[in-house]
């Protein structure tokens, strides 16, 4: 769905909406020379009634997707007409105003409208750029299924750091103990890493340690690093090489994890403010034609 929306049925839509601006400007340019074009005239009025339609049927379109659920043919049709006649509609609109503005409810309405023309314009991006980008994080492996080989891999990293000198194991247990994923909107948004590890303090002979970011893992990898070349017990080395490629798989799938919560994240937030828009630009629309009718 997400490729094809835009080259739907050979952009269908995007003719239908070039039609309806070219019929529109046509009705705009047909308003007597006598007075200045404006939205009172009979023309005004159609090209008021046609943007009035175009906002109520677009807004249909959560109840459409939910009765196309199991036709993704016809959902595709639905929201390609929905994003052609959507942008088509800033034009039936402006010229429904005749390019008036001011500081009253009906400017206050077109604005509105095309802030949720923008948001659902971000949308679009979104949906053509981040379901892909979603595919290619997977690798062909589930969120839960990575978090079940994150489980494995601690318990095999915890295991493996009981044979090795103590100040190791406080690393290894406090880096996985602390280890952060998601958080609130803004670190999951941007996909940051707010983990952290006591580390202990050099010199210090009562074991004292000092709380240090540990993000992507890299402090609890770079200490490691430094213990390899000043082991002395049989086998610590190769013990700790183990534990490195373990962190380093620990890492990478940390990394897919943030990376998936991110992208959807920003697949649906923008629907937090595309939805609340779009009922105010219904509730103004409607005071927009009360006005009309009752006041002028």
């Amino acid at each position: 769905m997400y490729v094809n929306i835009l080259n739907y049925a050979r952009r269908r839509y995007f003719w239908w909406a070039a039609i309806l601006l070219l019929a529109s400007s046509g009705l705009y340019l047909s308003q007597a020379q006598t007075l200045p074009p404006n939205g009172g005239s009979w023309q005004g009025y159609v090209l008021g009634s046609i943007g009035m339609l175009l906002i109520i049927w677009l807004s249909c379109l959560g109840i459409r997707k939910r009765s196309y659920n199991s036709k993704n043919a016809n959902l595709q049709s639905w929201v390609s007409a929905h994003i052609y006649l959507g942008v088509s509609l800033v034009g039936v609109a402006t010229l429904h105003c005749a390019f008036q503005f001011g500081l009253n409810v009906h400017t206050f309405a077109y604005v509105l409208m095309c802030a949720v023309i923008v948001s659902g314009l971000i949308g679009l991006y979104a949906y053509l750029r981040y379901p892909r980008l979603l595919v290619e994080n997977r690798a062909n492996q589930a969120f839960e299924q990575r978090l079940e080989s994150l489980a494995k891999i601690n318990k095999n990293a915890l295991l493996l750091a009981e044979s090795c000198d103590a100040d190791i194991q406080d690393v290894i247990s406090s880096a996985i103990d602390r280890t952060a994923i998601g958080g609130n909107l803004i670190t999951q948004f941007l996909g940051r890493d707010k983990s952290s590890v006591a580390m202990p303090v050099m010199g210090n002979s009562l074991g004292q340690s000092k709380m240090q970011s540990n993000q992507g893992q890299q402090i609890a990898i770079n200490f490691l690093v430094a213990k390899i070349p000043n082991t002395q017990k049989f086998g610590e080395a190769e013990r700790l090489q183990k534990l490195l490629y373990i962190l380093g798989r620990r890492q990478e799938i940390l990394r897919r994890l943030r990376r998936e919560l991110s992208l959807q994240l920003r697949t649906k937030l923008w629907l937090s403010v595309h939805i609340p828009l779009s009922i105010a630009l219904l509730v103004s629309l409607f005071i927009h034609i009360f006005t009309v009718f009752f006041y002028w």
